[in-house]
């Protein structure tokens, strides 16, 4: 089994790692005012580029 020879520095360990990190998802705002993920229909008011996709019944 291959074992290091040396200790691997924190430096060197951090360069390594470097690549590792969880990427932070880009959020645009809808026209509602909505915080909603790009090319994807708004989950609060149904609209997409401007106009209503998705029309929601009150279920009253």
């Amino acid at each position: 089994m291959a074992v290091p020879k040396k200790k691997t520095s924190k430096s060197r360990r951090g360069m390594r790692r470097s690549h590792d990190h969880v990427a932070v998802p880009t959020v645009i705002f809808c026209e509602c005012g909505e915080p909603t993920r790009p090319h994807r229909v708004c989950t609060s008011c149904g609209a997409y580029k401007g106009k209503q996709v998705l029309f929601q019944e009150n279920a009253e």
